[in-house]
């Protein structure tokens, strides 16, 4: 008996070495942050103490006098994603895009707070800081639900509201829980996740953004695997798939009155283009575009014609000057 219990001992001692042995391979570390700034923050990257210990790596670019557009990533994204509006939109507005906590090089919240109130605040932290009185907010998914917050807490801030491929709407048919959210309610599975980050498990869940996948390029898959990486950011990420939501109502989106245009990809797999009607339907000065053979980046997919759609709208809505006019001074 004492020789079969001694068996069972080894065996299991095995298989726990096995196991640590397996975790020690497959574990992916965090990235170093000096080498990640040199690599993702080159000018025009700035870092913006915005006090509490909260820095954040934000991009300001165009004229200082111009009328101010902001922008928001969406999910796990960082800054990066709205390089093509701002290089198309620049010369007419003040573009600003910053990281989210536990995204990109901002790192992790020092109040570990990641739901839709706590990124509305640093928005609005934000823009005290930079001194803007009035501006345009634009989000992306995730950002577009942090967009359409902050308009609702502070509508005397807001030219206009763009939502693209924006989330909120309470369970729309179609939409496809992420595997990533899933993981981060599953016991055991979140801290696993939290150490074991393969490269492979962004190539195959990125392309699901775009509908052309050829866009989803090496480069874009390493920034993304790792500023993932990037110190705090997965266990921020984890932390923030395991809250609760605060979906949009209808009679909390009829409260929104500034123009709002709703741009959105026909073929978004992650939140469908029915959403998009939804929003339409339940805010009263709403704009919609909805691009064909596109995901749920259309900023990315379709930089040159969203872009020009924003121009547009802001011209004729809010009477700020499109792509090609001359910057107005901000009012």
């Amino acid at each position: 008996m004492r020789n079969l219990w001694r068996i069972i001992g080894i065996g299991l001692g095995l298989v726990l070495v096995g196991l640590l042995i397996a975790f020690l391979w497959f574990r992916t570390p965090d990235t170093d942050p000096k080498a990640m700034r040199a690599k993702y923050a080159p000018s025009p990257s700035q870092f913006v103490d915005l006090g509490g210990g909260l820095t954040l790596h934000v991009r300001d670019t165009g004229p200082r006098d111009a009328p101010v557009l902001m922008l928001l990533h969406g999910s796990n994204a960082s800054l990066h994603t709205w390089e093509p509006w701002a290089q198309r939109l620049q010369g007419a507005y003040r573009v600003i895009r910053f990281d989210f906590p536990g995204h990109g090089l901002t790192g992790p919240s020092p109040s570990h707070a990641y739901g839709p109130r706590a990124f509305a605040d640093v928005v609005e932290r934000l823009r005290l800081k930079l001194k803007i009185p009035k501006f345009v907010l634009a989000g992306n998914s995730m950002g577009g639900s942090v967009a359409w917050h902050y308009a609702l807490w502070h509508p005397e801030r807001l030219r206009a509201l763009v939502l693209v491929d924006a989330s909120g709407q309470p369970e729309p048919k179609g939409a496809r829980l992420p595997f990533a959210f899933r993981v981060a309610r599953t016991p055991v599975l979140r801290e696993i996740a939290a150490e074991i980050t393969p490269r492979g498990f962004i190539a195959g869940s990125l392309p699901d953004a775009f509908y052309d996948r050829s866009l989803v390029t090496p480069a874009m898959i390493d920034r993304y695997w790792e500023l993932l990486r990037y110190p705090g950011n997965r266990t921020a990420t984890l932390q923030r798939f395991a809250g609760t939501s605060d979906p949009a109502t209808p009679a909390r989106l009829h409260a929104l009155a500034m123009p709002v245009l709703i741009l959105w990809g026909a073929n978004d797999s992650l939140i469908p283009a029915s959403s998009a009607r939804w929003f339409a339907a339940n805010i009263p000065q709403a704009e919609v575009v909805v691009y064909p053979k596109t995901g749920h980046v259309p900023m990315e997919e379709r930089p040159d014609q969203s872009a020009a759609d924003l121009a547009s709208f802001l011209n004729r809505q809010v009477a700020l000057p499109g792509i090609g006019d001359a910057p107005a001074r901000a009012r």
